[in-house]
């Protein structure tokens, strides 16, 4: 019986945290991105809020995190000449970034930052993810800019006001360091990454494309007071309603002081994504990998 009653259970924690996407129409889709685009628009100009726009190539003193990761990679069904591609998109959005400083007070907003990814502004054809599948179009493929700027943020004190989850799990786990769900999708302009500093130090955000990866770094004008431990808690792989799988689990985040006690364990975020591939028959191949 209390089995039974477990297994109810889970089933309607599936599908209160994951509802059966919907199939919405072609008009429908291209509205739902107008409205939203322009509500976007109306945040980002006519609102109090006061965004970063000034930029130093002079680097600031004090790194406070760093991260990198490779622009090419080997995916399944997915053409190369979309990851080169990529590549290109990734050097012509990264020169929109670097150098920007976050003052005290300010707010970070990606999209806003970069501007438009389209053919004029000289982006290529590039990987979307587009309702689990894979399609092309330009500009695309600069999630893993968003990902990389993501993770750095979490092992800083700036503190995140949006961030989208990814609604699909495309690829298998194959050499992931990270894990599952600590990245930040983004399509322009709705699903923006924005960051506010509410601290008392200047941001500075230094990026670059080199030696075959994307190359970050967060630096300050102060030293950091304390040093992070990303990790996830109850991670889980379950069978839904409607028949999908559906992935889960919680991002956490440890505080550390100058003496490396653990001063604090906070919450972060729950991520919950529909699984594209078939998760057990995976499992294998990617048993030597990393978690």
């Amino acid at each position: 019986m209390f089995f039974y009653c477990k297994y109810i259970h889970n089933i309607l924690k599936t599908k209160q945290a994951y509802q059966k996407p919907k199939k919405r129409s072609k008009y429908r889709i291209i509205l739902g991105k107008q409205y939203y685009r322009w509500k976007r628009y109306a945040q980002w100009y006519f609102s109090a809020i006061p965004f970063a726009k000034e930029f130093s190539e002079k680097e600031l003193n004090y790194l406070h995190s760093s991260h990198q990761s490779p622009c090419l990679r080997k995916l399944k069904d997915v053409d190369m000449w979309l990851q080169e591609n990529k590549v290109h998109n990734l050097k012509l959005a990264v020169k929109k970034l670097d150098g920007l400083i976050i003052k005290p007070g300010e707010r970070f907003s990606y999209w806003r930052t970069i501007g438009k990814t389209g053919k004029r502004q000289g982006y290529k054809k590039g990987m979307i993810l587009f309702y689990g599948k894979v399609i092309n179009d330009y500009g695309g493929a600069l999630c893993q800019l968003s990902n990389l700027l993501y993770w750095m943020f979490l092992h800083s004190e700036l503190e995140v006001v949006e961030r989208h989850r990814h609604s699909y799990d495309v690829f298998p786990d194959a050499n992931r360091t990270q894990p599952f769900g600590s990245g930040a999708t983004c399509g322009y302009n709705y699903r923006d990454l924005q960051i506010e500093n509410n601290t008392k130090a200047n941001y500075q955000l230094k990026l670059c494309v080199d030696e075959g990866f994307l190359k970050g770094k967060l630096l300050a004008d102060c030293k950091q007071e304390y040093s992070y431990l990303i990790y996830e808690k109850n991670h889980q792989i379950t069978h839904s309603y409607f028949g999908a799988y559906i992935r889960r689990n919680e991002i956490y985040r440890k505080l550390f002081d100058k003496n490396k006690e653990e001063i604090d364990d906070e919450y972060i975020t729950e991520n919950h994504a529909l699984m594209m591939y078939q998760p057990f028959l995976e499992a294998k191949k990617a048993s030597t990998s990393k978690p």
